[in-house]
């Protein structure tokens, strides 16, 4: 056999050199993704980042609400986000984590929001078998990047609990302008003394333009908060969501009863003596509605133009409407309308389509909307009774008639 010619022996020689080059290629991609990776773990992104920054980069265009859910106010039309807003909604998306049963808290907060699923829909108005998701961590974006800064916060919603504050906060949260820490700080009632230093660093980081907020109901019926948040800036804007006092009452003792079910009967806890119709103020779930005295605390440290006074009927009824009322208040275009809402008859209260830093439609959790005992007609009278002369105070007080005695 005739030995091989020149072109086929430096054939045979390339073979195992390409090889070794290629080996020695996959091992550097192998080498820079496992650094990529690592850096990535190494920055706490290790979560998959939200929908909305795919949405955002399409258009904008909203999740439509799922197949049992009736728009609040509006034909199903895409919302899109303005343009000036991107960056800024890009900037603060946070992480959303499926998380543990919550452990319960003294202060009634509990797992506030459920994802819900279109396909997974129970029927009409169904709120389907949504997956139940924590409340965002401060890590973003704009963290990641270095980008803003953590501020005092300049708005406060202070109250009321059982009013409708955690659904409040979570629909203010949708406007790419507001920045609000998810779990309640309770800083101007438990915390103070841990210093203003401490409260700024539990902030998000806000670019120029944002708002930073916080929620603590407590704070409403808490003396010493006032003057507080006065000493802190007396420019801060102050919300309140007030509800029927004798529907939030019920509520109220409904949340204690699902903790404790060995507690006594509502009636009981009413009526320091029931025979003589003696109301007993001193029980809390009394005591918080009467808002009028509580607002005297207020008042004598902020004027009335700096409180808005949001009603949770309408929260429910309305949520649009009274979403463009806050946002005026805060001075903050109105980019949350009703596009952003669907009614879920299910649960009996307004949900988001895609609530932020997801493409899904949220709901408030299953602690929320909980079905009320019944209670005794003659005690809801004689609590109804009892509220009325305070809740023409707080008419008169407030300029609005909240029709909690029509």
């Amino acid at each position: 056999m005739a030995p091989p010619g020149p072109a086929s022996a430096l054939s045979t020689s390339s073979e195992p050199l390409s090889r070794s080059i290629f080996r020695k290629f996959l091992l550097m991609l192998c080498s820079l993704l496992t650094s990529l990776y690592v850096f990535y773990c190494l920055a706490e992104r290790c979560q998959t980042l939200s929908g909305p920054v795919v949405g955002l980069s399409g258009g904008g265009e909203e999740a439509g609400a799922p197949g049992g859910g009736v728009l609040a106010g509006g034909p199903r039309e895409l919302a899109v986000w303005p343009a000036a807003a991107q960056r800024k909604r890009l900037l603060q998306l946070p992480q959303w984590r499926r998380r543990r049963p919550p452990a319960p808290r003294d202060d009634g907060e509990e797992a506030a929001w459920e994802e819900e699923s279109p396909g997974l829909s129970g029927g009409p108005g169904g709120s389907g078998a949504g997956s139940t998701v924590a409340e965002a961590p401060p890590g973003t974006l704009a963290l990641l990047l270095d980008e803003g800064s953590k501020q005092l916060p300049q708005a406060i919603i202070i109250g009321v609990k059982k009013g409708g504050t955690r659904a409040l906060l979570e629909f203010l949260r949708v406007h790419p302008d507001v920045r609000a820490v998810g779990a309640e700080p309770h800083f101007f009632d438990r915390s103070y003394d841990k210093g203003l230093a401490w409260y700024r660093d539990l902030m998000p980081r806000t670019l120029d333009g944002q708002i930073t907020m916080e929620k603590t109901p407590s704070y409403f019926v808490t003396r010493e908060a006032p003057a507080r948040i006065s000493a802190m800036s007396k420019d801060t804007k102050l919300i309140v969501v007030v509800r029927d006092p004798v529907t939030r009452a019920i509520s109220d003792y409904t949340q204690t009863l699902s903790k404790r079910p060995d507690i006594p009967t509502f009636e009981s806890l009413t009526f320091k003596n029931r025979t003589a119709g003696l109301i007993d103020t001193s029980w809390s779930a009394i005591q918080i509605g009467i808002y009028a005295k509580h607002l005297e605390h207020w008042l004598r440290h902020f004027p009335i133009r700096q409180m808005l006074f949001v009603s949770g009927e309408r929260l429910i009824s309305d949520p649009a409407g009274e979403l463009g009322r806050v946002q005026d208040f805060l001075g903050l275009k109105r980019i949350i309308t009703d596009k952003h809402f669907y009614f879920n008859k299910t649960k009996g209260f307004p949900c988001l389509k895609k609530a932020e830093g997801s493409s899904r439609p949220h709901c408030l959790g299953k602690t929320k909307g909980r079905t009320h005992p019944e209670i005794d007609r003659e005690v809801v009278r004689r609590l109804r009774e009892f509220y009325r002369p305070f809740n023409l105070k707080f008419y008169q007080m407030t300029g609005h008639d909240f029709g909690w005695d029509g």
